[in-house]
């Protein structure tokens, strides 16, 4: 026997016939019941059935409550409440959230890479934050060189570049191809020098030096790789696991630095910039299961990161604090960089009682992280003890120095 609006109201609140006539019986808008809340099927996490539940009650109360008059605006809300309280957020996927303020209603994840629908995309400030850091520091740099000053006599090495740039023209080309600055000047500022790291005890040039550059084409290059670099991964992983990165890889290439190299002057950000883009090879090989077109991105990214080491091998490149971002930021990118694999992050687009798995990360994504914060917190212990303790990395590994400077017929690799 149908159910018409007296099964709701009281008889004081009953409407007309024709009223009866043309609405539709109130049971036909309070059935959410679906199998997507069986415990056997890919349903959403406990806060969604326990959300879900929560809304069919809260409107049966209202529709006995407010009578006929209030189904047509439930009627609405009705309709809502399964796909948004199904949908996913970016916190949900990335963090686990079990709470229902954390979803972000009428998203849900598609198996597209690198950006996924649901997910929050980051609006990077960090990135061009580092960017006028450096511009900063370059620029007080070349303020506080004064070439016109300090080389009032020119010899033998000629006269300031851009003399018309007066206190900030350049050194010689002689003394400073890349037109920048003169080594003391770098040295003054915070330049990496193992001496002054090792018997001056001043360890935080590990850390200054990623910030100055010997001159503008070498602060050119670098910014335009943060930028190509940088900004893309600031987008989706956020400024707090994308900072970590790049501070960290740029500390752990001054330590290898230090541990081969001993004479030189030694600046820039080349090894944070190699640290975002072992992070990067490192996000490709766990979260494998998301990308689309594995062998294309993986040879790409490894053609670039190959030309980029073989350059470092030319004479006045430090190529160990390539290699020592590279491996820093390769090793942290298994550890900040994991994310949901695809069969977890689609399981809301299966078909009610479709077998899913309940995991967010797949074993061997784990067992990467765990190996990865090994192999980078005993990394980091020991190269640091060993660069205080004034060790030559050199003297274990004879054949190391090749992988900075290979000497041809056209150039040496004097000091």
């Amino acid at each position: 026997m149908p159910h018409g609006p007296s099964t709701f109201l009281p008889a004081s609140q009953q409407p007309t016939a024709r009223c009866r006539v043309r609405r539709p019986a109130p049971r036909v808008f309070i059935l959410p019941t679906l199998p997507l809340l069986s415990p056997s099927s890919c349903a959403p996490s406990s806060h969604t059935s326990l959300l879900l539940q929560s809304q069919r009650h809260r409107f049966l109360h209202t529709t006995r409550r407010k009578g006929s008059s209030s189904v047509v605006r439930s009627t609405a809300t009705a309709q809502v409440v399964q796909p948004a309280a199904m949908a996913t957020s970016r916190a949900d996927v990335e963090k686990g959230g079990s709470s229902p303020r954390k979803q972000d209603k009428g998203k849900v994840p598609a198996p597209l890479y690198p950006q996924h629908e649901g997910e929050r995309e980051w609006t990077p400030w960090l990135v061009p934050s580092i960017l006028v850091a450096n511009i900063t520091v370059f620029t007080i740099a070349m303020y506080y060189n004064n070439c016109p000053a300090h080389n009032a006599k020119p010899g033998r090495d000629g006269h300031c570049v851009a003399g018309f740039l007066h206190r900030f023209s350049f050194q010689p080309l002689r003394q400073n191809p890349l037109l920048g600055p003169s080594s003391a000047t770098l040295v003054k500022m915070g330049a990496l020098v193992w001496d002054k790291v090792v018997h001056g005890h001043q360890g935080w040039r590990l850390f200054s030096c990623m910030w100055m550059h010997a001159g503008v084409l070498h602060l050119v290059a670098n910014m335009l790789s943060l930028l190509f670099i940088g900004l893309r991964l600031e987008q989706q992983f956020g400024y707090v696991r994308i900072g970590g990165i790049y501070l960290i890889s740029g500390v752990g290439g001054s330590v290898l630095s230090s541990l081969f190299i001993r004479s030189a002057v030694s600046v820039g950000a080349s090894g944070a910039l190699f640290g975002l883009l072992g992070a990067m090879l490192a996000e490709l090989v766990s979260n494998w299961t998301i990308y689309t077109n594995k062998v294309a991105a993986v040879t790409t990214l490894l053609f670039v990161i190959a030309v980029n080491l073989v350059l470092g091998i030319l004479p006045h490149v430090n190529n160990f604090a390539h290699i020592g971002g590279f491996l820093t930021g390769f090793l942290l990118g298994f550890v900040l960089l994991m994310r949901p694999h695809f069969g977890w992050m689609e399981r809301y687009r299966l078909p009610a009682g479709s077998p899913c798995t309940a995991r967010k990360y797949l074993p061997y994504q784990w067992a990467l992280m765990a190996v990865a914060l090994a192999l980078a917190v005993a990394g980091f212990a020991i190269g640091l003890a060993m660069v205080f303790r004034g060790a030559n990395a050199n003297s274990s590994c004879g054949w190391c120095h090749y992988l900075s400077c290979v000497p041809t017929a056209s150039w040496t690799c004097a000091n």
